[in-house]
């Protein structure tokens, strides 16, 4: 049997899924945003990045630049279009079609400035180690030691500092949040900064296993939200292991049923399970007052 194989291969393909998943659920819980923009602007500082290469920096340095770089980006992005939009009801749907359109704009800035052809990117490691039978690329290892220790560090922070406290109870109920002292737009601009800067690290180690693409953020952040849905939109924990989840069940699909097939059976089963508990395995279904 070669399933300890596959499930290793979508454990390494899984951990850029839940980068991207945890980026969404910090944003969501500190603003209640879903950031549709966050793969697109991801994709954006990647290209950047690749621009920093070719003009002679590291690539080690390009990262930590692509990291800033996209955690300053998603600060701006909630400081000058979501905080706007103030408090009003339908604030969930109306910054859904703002993200939207952010994605859409990136998208087509990145068309005009460098092309839709597909450009190489440059991996940090090259050759390959062989892990339970299974040949894995030492970049996409590399990524997923990387990935693991960024989730690790912001469990940490979240768990075991006052700052991360404070991330946490604004999110849980920022009027009470505020009546405490906590800066709730302070806050909101971190969570923005911390969220975005997950989604540029997926996305640099994505870009080097294939190639650089406007689209590069297309397939990951489908299957992210999909391991956000699993795990709970409110939990931080259940995206990471809905991400995992997804990349080791999207695997499975691939090797033992068919490619061609392969979405249509992860989502299945995604809706299958919210069918059982929609707020995901981890998530806490939310109420309101009316």
């Amino acid at each position: 049997m070669d399933v300890i194989p596959v499930i290793v291969s979508g454990i390494a393909s899984g951990s850029a899924y839940a980068l991207l998943a945890l980026g969404i659920v910090i944003i969501f819980r500190s603003t209640d945003t879903v950031h549709f923009a966050i793969g697109d602007t991801g994709t954006l500082v990647v290209y950047i990045a690749a621009l920093a290469v070719a003009q002679g920096a590291p690539l080690m340095v390009a990262l930590v630049i692509a990291l800033l770089l996209g955690g300053l980006i998603g600060s701006a992005t909630q400081r000058l279009l979501i905080r706007p939009l103030g408090h009003r009801r339908n604030i969930v749907f109306i910054a859904l079609v703002v993200t939207i359109g952010l994605g859409l704009l990136i998208r087509a800035l990145i068309g005009a400035v460098w092309g839709h052809q597909a450009t190489p990117f440059a991996p940090l490691i090259s050759g390959s180690v062989s892990i339970a039978g299974v040949v894995i690329a030492a970049n996409k290892l590399l990524a997923t030691g990387i990935a693991l220790a960024a989730m690790a560090l912001v469990g940490w922070f979240f768990g075991r500092t006052a700052l991360g406290a404070a991330m946490r109870a604004s999110a849980e109920d920022p009027f009470a949040a505020r009546l405490v002292g906590l800066n709730a737009d302070r806050i909101a601009l971190l969570s923005w900064f911390l969220g975005c800067s997950l989604a540029t690290l997926a996305l640099f180690f994505l870009a080097a296993e294939s190639s650089l693409t406007p689209t590069l953020a297309n397939h990951p952040l489908f299957r992210a939200f999909a391991g956000v849905f699993l795990g709970g939109l409110t939990s931080m924990p259940g995206a990471v292991a809905g991400g995992f989840a997804i990349g080791v069940l999207d695997n499975l699909a691939g090797r033992y049923v068919s490619a061609n097939f392969r979405d249509t059976i992860v989502f299945g089963v995604i809706v299958a399970i919210l069918f059982l508990r929609p707020a995901g395995f981890m998530g806490a279904l939310r109420t309101e007052r009316v």
